[in-house]
């Protein structure tokens, strides 16, 4: 059974309290939680201000998603602001043995994030210490964009060096996450399901999520 991350990027941000209460009455696991800086990718979101504030109502883990150029400089300022999952992109990061290994020390789990045009070969040098592969299903940036078919195949590629390797890391798949792909998602070894558009758009979200949480 997958973990459903719901993305307060595609939440209401004119009623966010709402939103988070509703998350923590879900099936939902975590929240994911997009940080834009406008540089790395061509969108800017929130900062330490607003994730505060979500840490505040939320019941739930905070799975932190950096999409910024020099995420080192801000690991423990992240950590103090609430987040229990901080995933840096490997696109980013020149040094990513060190800032995986600065977040770890700061107490919280390490993730690495790959864009959709980067083999998940790239990671196994660093597979081994880290806790989460975020797999980027669409082009970091923007929400409610059309999911990539190729994560598929690269979710089993990443199952296998993982099971080669011995080591346990979860594959987190986020973009264009929804009802039709989900269920081959997991099947493909996804563990973590994002889902922005597809919770926050439904007429239902909580019976979004429950079915979600089936799969």
């Amino acid at each position: 059974m997958a973990i459903i991350a719901p993305s307060i990027l595609s939440a209401d941000f004119a009623n966010l309290q709402r939103d988070i209460e509703m998350i923590n009455k879900s099936k939902a696991d975590w929240f994911h939680i997009d940080i834009m800086d406008g540089v790395f990718v061509p969108n800017i979101s929130f900062g330490f201000p607003v994730l505060s504030a979500i840490a505040k109502h939320a019941k739930k883990p905070l799975d932190v998603h950096l999409m910024i150029v020099q995420p080192e400089k801000y690991i423990t300022r992240f950590r103090d602001a609430g987040a229990n999952v901080l995933t840096v992109h490997l696109e980013a990061c020149p040094h990513l043995h060190r800032c995986i290994q600065e977040i770890k020390q700061a107490g919280m789990q390490a993730g690495v994030a790959i864009n959709p045009h980067t083999p998940v070969s790239m990671l196994e040098d660093i597979i081994s210490e880290i806790d989460l592969v975020c797999m980027m299903s669409v082009n970091p940036g923007f929400g409610g964009q059309k999911f990539i078919d190729h994560t598929f195949e690269k979710c089993r590629m990443l199952n296998d060096i993982t099971s080669k390797r011995n080591v346990s890391v979860k594959i987190e798949i986020d973009g264009g996450v929804d009802l039709i792909n989900a269920a081959a998602l997991v099947k493909a070894g996804a563990d973590v399901l994002v889902a922005g558009n597809t919770v926050f758009s439904s007429k239902d979200p909580l019976a979004t999520i429950e079915e979600l949480k089936s799969f």
